[in-house]
């Protein structure tokens, strides 16, 4: 099978080949999946999972993306909750060859149905962006109707679901970024934006819940902004700054398959837009994964046409 490889953690995306690869096999619990589009976050290569398996043994090459949507084409041994031929999408484990591939390994419980009437680019755009969004929200921050929230990277692929699904849980949201992310911050749904290189956060006043994207300076000012009994909710490693009265959560996203299938229904029912930036096809995929410009939106590759 065609698969995107990296071999070098000092070249990052830049090094990646498109190669040909086995074809996975199945082990207990697992299915493949024949991959029609996959997602990207260009993160990835700084994560030790891209590099190393659990033992911290090294894994190169390996094949990074873990979002995808396909179509599923055997079962391994004891599988069971999914059948052959069915549309899925999910998000595969860190440590495993990743969906930049025709193929893949996957426990099937990281795996939700994929609706008929929802695109595979779409599906395969939802895993990381939806499920950190959800998990930040409403596991870690507890949202609750009536809170405002400050929403980091406002524009950006988890902001954009960030603002979506806590305005619809009735918060008040204030994205921010940069100036140029204005218009598509509010038109996702932020009720103010605040541009983080020419304004200032202290204007922004008290807020229950900080979905910090950043961290650094913009995690420390915007700690001190947290109301007595608010959260922090971080998803760029350990939290350096903590609100005078409140909590501090760092976290890394994890599958679900009941919050993956309530993420796609709110895209079948108009209630969450997805922010697709850059799509390309396999052959074309490590042209659009090395950008010579700013990108806002999930990069998506169409593995099988």
């Amino acid at each position: 099978m065609k698969a995107i490889v990296v071999t070098d953690q000092a070249a990052g995306t830049a090094g990646m080949t498109l190669t040909e690869r086995p074809e996975p096999s199945a082990a207990i619990n697992d299915v493949i999946v024949q991959v029609h589009a996959s997602g990207f976050v260009p993160t990835e290569m700084e994560w030790p999972s891209t590099w190393a398996d659990r033992a911290g043994r090294d894994k190169t090459p390996s094949i990074p993306g873990h979002e995808l949507a396909g179509v599923v084409t055997a079962l391994g041994y004891g599988t069971t909750g999914l059948s052959v031929g069915q549309r899925v999408f999910g998000l595969a484990d860190w440590h495993r060859d990743g969906t930049l591939a025709e193929y893949v390994a996957i426990e099937a419980r990281n795996l939700a149905p994929l609706p008929g009437d929802v695109d595979f680019t779409v599906g395969a755009s939802l895993p990381i962006s939806g499920l950190t969004a959800w998990q930040g929200l409403f596991q870690h921050g507890r949202l609750q109707a009536g809170q405002t929230v400050l929403a980091h990277g406002a524009a950006g692929a988890v902001g954009t679901m960030v603002t979506q699904l806590a305005r619809e849980a009735g918060a008040y949201v204030i994205g921010t970024g940069r100036a140029a992310d204005r218009e598509k911050a509010l038109d996702y749904g932020a009720h103010e934006f605040v541009d983080l290189e020419n304004d200032t956060l202290k204007d922004v006043g008290g807020v229950d819940l900080v979905f910090d994207v950043i961290g650094g300076d913009v995690q420390k000012r915007s700690a001190a902004l947290i109301k007595a009994g608010g959260t922090l909710v971080s998803i760029v490693g350990p939290v350096e700054a903590r609100p005078a009265d409140g909590l501090a959560i760092d976290f890394v996203v994890e599958a679900d398959r009941a919050e993956l299938v309530e993420i796609v229904q709110r895209v079948r029912d108009g209630r969450l837009r997805t922010n697709i930036g850059d799509v390309a096809n396999l052959d074309d995929a490590i042209g659009a994964l090395n950008p010579t410009t700013r990108r806002s939106g999930k990069t998506v590759i169409r593995v099988c046409p």
